[in-house]
This record gives C-alpha cells, structure tokens and sequence, in this order.
C-alpha cells in the first residue's frame, strides 16, 4: 500500500478516484431529492432553487453568466430563470451593459424563498454524524476540484 503522504500511482489513483465518482453520483441525486420534497414553495425545483442560490450569492446575473457559473446550458438556465419568474421568484431588468441580455435579479419572494432552503440545507448538513476535521474536507474539496477540472473542457450544450 502506497504511504499515505505520498502521492498514488496513477492506476491506484484511478480506481480510487472512480470510488469517489460511485459515491457522488448517490450523494448528487438523494440531496437534490430531499431538496425538492422539503422546499417551502410548492413547485420550486432543484434547477430553480439552483439559480435563486446562484442570485443569493452573486446579485443579479445574465442567464449565459449562470450557464457558465454552474457548468450547464444556457437554454436549461432559461427554462429554470422562466420557471422562477412563473412562480414570483426571480425578475428580469435591463442590463446596462448589454441590451441582448437582460439581468435576472430576485424578488422579496424568492429572497425568502431561497433563504428558507439555506437555512434547512444548512440544519441538515450539521447532522452529518462523524468526527470530520478541517482538514479532510479541505482534502475532499481539492479532490473534487481536481477531479472536475479533468473534465472541465466537456462541453454541456
């Protein structure tokens, strides 16, 4: 077995890192599940909660800017801007630095709304069991980002 500290050879690596793959994939689907069966508004998905967050954290956007923010299709962010605006969620208004494209800003409703889920995401995840230190979440974030940036250039139009 390879000394912990030392790096792994890239066939160990490898089988290593499909592990990681085997477990996000679950990890991914059950979340985004228990994120939509505990939403605070009826037909808030996770694509929609998605962009809310995305708002939340970075004020008003474009839709190509939170395509590429969140590594996925423009025309799958508009659906997901549009499904929003249905619900009150979020709104449009003109970009001053570009008339194409407008921005997408949140209204008082969607401000609640994705505060709301935040706050319930974040009671869950601090019932995570365990004794995780610092340390290994910092080594399982540039795990993630490494293997990410991998596949990076795969384009998701």
């Amino acid at each position: 077995m390879t000394e912990a500290k030392e790096p792994l050879p890239p066939d160990l690596l490898a089988e290593r890192l499909a592990e990681v793959y085997a477990l996000v994939g679950p990890l991914y689907r059950r979340a985004q599940r228990n994120v939509e069966l505990s939403l605070p508004v009826a037909g808030l998905t996770v694509g929609v909660r998605a962009v809310l967050d995305l708002l939340r954290v970075n004020g008003p956007m474009t839709v190509p800017q939170m395509g590429r923010a969140q590594a996925l299709s423009r025309q799958f962010v508009q659906r997901m801007v549009n499904d929003g605006a249905a619900l009150g969620l979020v709104e449009t208004a003109p970009n001053p630095a570009h008339r194409r494209s407008s921005l997408v800003r949140l209204t008082d409703e969607g401000r609640a709304a994705i505060t709301a889920v935040v706050a319930r995401e974040h009671a869950l995840l601090s019932q995570v069991d365990g004794d995780l230190t610092e340390a290994e979440v910092t080594a399982c974030l540039r795990v993630l980002s490494r293997m990410l940036a991998l596949i990076d250039h795969v384009d998701l139009g």
